[in-house]
């Protein structure tokens, strides 16, 4: 028969003790984090032009004694607290831009902006970390330096890069970084975690077909782009069946099909928009060449001219092992054993975090959303139940990460 020592039961106890006690102190603030959530979701704002988020933002911390530095990589904000002599930092990250998608659901916060919602949950995650920095600033309960790295522009794969390349690891240098995504479909609260290869790298391209126009009556006089689009989207979907292993991960998606704007005319052009993911190298050359060659051949048998605009490179989301399991450890010590799952899912979205990891180790996690719409749906909706538990995995992480020793001397 096993049996548990009294002394790991009070460890274990002590610990859930401490954990109640940061999501109590935590929903004490309940409405003032409703309200940062619900600000949020009522003005959203598109990638990289979320000038208004990131001012609330900063707004919002800057009573809190931390050094705020707003305008990183146009419209970052990043946010540093040190206590006492610890010489390590870590980096909290969350993203804050919203998506060009109408919200159809009836909330009293929903979005006040035509065609623009927040429909991914990025004011969510803003929001729990907003929750988790107040906290860490009262109780100041780690030795170190925490980082909190609020990222514009993630659903164009613009705001990471751009955030790197105004040097944020070197103005804000860190240990190790950290993520957390919601995911609807897994359980309500739970945080899920995987090492290795978690999320696929994302090419998002723009082709253009430019026909030649005419009266929908004599197609005879014109060259059809909608025609040799459709053929074009059609033959797109070969590209993973039939050339992608199967034991592979790749999509090729076409989001966008826009021509036209009258029934009884020939168009003179149209435009697809695709979003590509792969998980290796190797697949990701593979796809990429093949989307190239079927549009040019796709395009002149049918006499068109065509333009692809390629987007910003993907990365795959690879996550430290040794950072993974050490967030899982103490996600696993925080919230006990029911609450944590290791290994969790991987996905085929995509998140630009991964240029991050490639300059810092660290992890990305989710929480689980319950049953919601997935993202990006127009009837998705971050559950707000989430809230405070994601701001207390953030709490736990850091003072896990940055842990007070009794030779500690704290300012």
């Amino acid at each position: 028969m096993n049996t548990i020592s009294s002394t790991n039961v009070n460890i274990i106890n002590i610990r859930s003790l401490m954990m109640n006690n940061i999501v109590k102190k935590l929903e004490e603030n309940r409405s003032q984090i409703d309200e940062w959530f619900e600000h949020m979701h009522r003005y959203p704002e598109l990638s990289m032009n979320e000038h208004e988020t990131a001012k609330y933002l900063a707004s919002v911390i800057s009573s809190w004694g931390y050094e705020v530095e707003t305008g990183v990589g146009k419209y970052g904000v990043v946010a540093s607290l040190k206590v006492g002599n610890g010489d390590k930092s870590i980096g909290l990250r969350a993203d804050f831009d919203a998506l060009p998608i109408q919200e159809v659901n009836d909330l009293p916060y929903k979005s006040m902006v035509e065609g623009v919602s927040h429909l991914c949950g990025h004011d969510g995650h803003s929001t729990m970390l907003l929750a988790a920095g107040k906290y860490l600033a009262e109780t100041k309960n780690f030795n170190g330096t925490v980082r909190l790295i609020f990222q514009p522009g993630e659903e164009t794969m613009e705001g990471g890069p751009a955030m790197i390349e105004d040097g944020l690891f070197d103005r804000f240098p860190v240990d190790a970084v950290f993520g957390m995504h919601n995911m609807p479909g897994l359980a309500l609260g739970k945080l899920y975690f995987a090492d290795g290869d978690v999320m696929a790298a994302v090419d998002n391209w723009e082709i253009v077909l430019t026909g030649k126009g005419s009266h929908g009556a004599m197609p005879e006089l014109g060259i059809d782009p909608v025609v040799a689009g459709s053929s074009l989207v059609m033959a797109l979907q070969t590209i993973v069946a039939r050339n992608v292993a199967p034991a592979n991960s790749a999509v090729v998606t076409v989001g966008a099909f826009q021509s036209g704007s009258a029934g009884n005319a020939v168009a003179q052009s149209a435009i697809l928009r695709l979003s590509i993911r792969t998980k290796t190298p190797e697949d990701r050359t593979l796809v990429l060449d093949k989307v190239r060659s079927l549009t040019k051949h796709q395009a002149e048998g049918y006499g068109c001219t065509y333009e692809i605009r390629e987007g910003i490179p993907g990365a795959v989301l690879v996550n430290d092992v040794a950072e993974t399991k050490k967030a899982y450890e103490i996600a696993r010590e925080a919230f006990g054993d029911e609450s944590v799952v290791y290994p969790g899912p991987t996905f085929l979205g995509s998140d630009d975090f991964a240029f991050m990891l490639q300059q810092k180790p660290g992890t990305y996690c989710f929480i689980g959303n319950g049953d919601t719409p997935m993202v990006h749906h127009p009837r998705f909706t971050f559950n707000k139940a989430n809230l405070t538990k994601g701001a207390a995995y953030w709490v736990a992480l850091t003072e896990g990460y940055l842990a007070v020793s009794a030779g500690d001397q704290n300012d």
